[in-house]
């Protein structure tokens, strides 16, 4: 018998053994769900419900420059002789900056005097062959035809004169064209040429800022361009100038996208500019549309905080306990699409918090966690 009870013995210690594995796979499990349970919580982004027009004022980058800026070029092509212009050269008006060479200019200008020359002896021969003729006339010893062709021939003889007359003026111009002279007072801001250089008719060889003010050129998306007017008041400032702020005045706005950009130019001037601004300067400039007749007591919320099924719109609103946070699936009634988002008539409260994502997946009730 008592070979017997030892026999059983070590079974006993197995079902122990086994009970207490299964109870520690059991709290493991529980506690891997209790995890993964937490885990699970959703992330959802959101927004406050706020009233149309909470941004009121709204920054755009753009370059400073003067109003007036002058590409010089000659109108004509040869070899640059005399290039007097250096960078922040200050030019007076009629000031001669640079000629070329124009050798096919005036050799073109030496024939067209020759041939001045050639159709005024040809005019005067013809006018004194006139004169014998008409005399001869008078005393009946020539016939009318003989008058008529003198006078013909010295009319061609007149045109030709003429049209050798405009042609030297021609070609005096093209000589001209081999001059720059500056058409305004201002400051050479840009060189792309050197002396000696071969440059084409049209070619720009330096740049002039001949304007008085500063503007600043930028582009606007089409969610703003219609809140903006001529004589608009901004405030402008630069990263290269701290601390000082300008006052400026919008002077244009184009109708019409810059394809280049996808952005509508516009300009605008600096009333009251400093030395220190400099053409190419980086400006901030700030636009303020509070005064422009927007509600104040109208709510609005994001276009993707809105969603639509069977029974109309509808938002997730975020609620916080100490237990944790939910969302709630709300019914809401929207009014006109704004840039800022959908207008809200009811359903909720300023201040409010709103999902802004998922709101195909996300459950009326569901608990989720702030991202």
């Amino acid at each position: 018998m008592k070979n017997n009870k030892r026999k059983y013995r070590p079974m006993k210690y197995l079902m122990n053994a086994f009970l207490v594995g299964s109870i520690g796979l059991l709290a493991l499990s529980c506690g891997e769900e209790k995890k993964e349970s937490e885990t699970l919580l959703r992330p959802v982004k959101y927004n406050e419900v706020g009233f149309l027009g909470g941004q009121k004022v709204r920054v755009f980058s753009g370059t400073a420059r003067t109003d007036k800026i002058i590409n010089l070029s000659f109108r004509n092509s040869g070899i640059i002789t005399l290039f007097d212009m250096k960078l922040g050269q200050k030019a007076k008006k009629g000031q001669l900056l640079a000629k070329l060479d124009n050798v096919q200019s005036r050799l073109a200008y030496e024939q067209a005097v020759t041939q001045l020359n050639s159709a005024a002896s040809q005019m005067n021969t013809s006018k004194l062959n006139l004169n014998r003729i008409r005399s001869l006339y008078e005393k009946g010893s020539t016939s009318l035809s003989d008058f008529e062709a003198a006078k013909n021939s010295f009319k061609n003889a007149e045109e030709g004169y003429k049209s050798a007359q405009r042609g030297v003026e021609i070609q005096q111009d093209q000589i001209n064209y081999g001059y720059i002279y500056a058409p305004e007072d201002g400051i050479v801001a840009s060189i792309s040429a050197e002396i000696d250089e071969n440059v084409q008719p049209g070619q720009s060889v330096a740049i002039l800022n001949a304007g008085t003010d500063m503007e600043i050129s930028l582009g606007l998306p089409e969610s703003v361009i219609n809140r903006v007017a001529e004589g608009m008041k901004v405030n402008i400032d630069f990263s290269s100038l701290p601390g000082e702020t300008f006052e400026g005045k919008v002077t244009e706005v184009a109708p019409a996208v810059d394809a280049n950009t996808a952005t509508y130019p516009i300009r605008v001037t600096v009333i009251d500019p400093s030395d220190a601004i400099k053409s190419g300067m980086a400006a901030n400039v700030a636009f303020d549309f509070q005064d422009q007749g927007l509600s104040k007591n109208t709510l609005v919320v994001p276009t993707n905080a809105v969603g639509e099924d069977g029974n109309g719109r509808f938002v997730f609103l975020i609620e916080e306990d100490g237990d944790g946070t939910k969302v709630k699936k709300q019914p809401v009634v929207i009014g006109n699409l704004s840039t800022e988002g959908f207008e809200i008539l009811s359903g909720l409260s300023a201040g409010q918090k709103v999902a802004t994502a998922g709101l195909q997946t996300l459950l009326d009730g569901q608990e989720v966690k702030l991202q």
